[in-house]
């Protein structure tokens, strides 16, 4: 295993995120929320053309995992205006989870909020994205609210809102 976490640089790469997350998604979300719901959050949320708005207009970067050259998960961050750094995408392909990448990973991004001055990194997680949350607190997240957010379309998100302080 060689891990290796580069910011995206290139569409091409933003392409092959759009692309992974599209099957993260599906193999995921199943069973937690409804097909309709995983195909309207990637289309408003994980397409290309989304996180090509979110890095030119709204500040996000993009992180790209692999291993061993393969692309195999990806993080989207944002370093916001106050004190605190927002998590908001941190996924890895079912056959890498269990392996000690989602801990880099998330390493990674508390290197990257101390790195902008931040002192706390947040973000929200479904509440019955059991797996998720149990590896956020393992690396120092607690659960610091609840949100209930209507993203259109007759959706909402029902997520929990962590934290860990730096």
């Amino acid at each position: 295993m060689s891990i290796e976490i580069s910011k995206t640089e290139t569409e091409e790469e933003l392409r092959e995120i759009a692309g992974l997350a599209e099957e993260i998604w599906h193999e995921c979300f199943p069973g937690i929320i409804s097909e309709e719901q995983i195909n309207y959050m990637l289309e408003k949320f994980q397409s290309y053309s989304a996180m090509t708005e979110q890095v030119s207009d709204q500040g996000y970067s993009y992180l790209a995992v692999r291993d061993n050259g393969e692309l195999c998960g990806y993080i989207g961050i944002n370093p916001e205006n106050d004190e605190r750094f927002f998590l908001s995408k941190l996924y890895l392909r079912a056959d890498k989870r269990g392996s000690g990448i989602s801990s880099l990973m998330l390493k990674r991004v508390f290197e990257e909020a101390r790195r902008a001055d931040k002192k706390t990194v947040y973000l929200t997680v479904n509440k019955y994205n059991s797996h998720a949350v149990e590896v956020y607190k393992k690396n120092g997240f607690i659960v610091a609210g609840k949100t209930v957010s209507d993203i259109g379309n007759g959706f909402f998100m029902d997520d929990y809102v962590m934290e860990c302080k730096l």
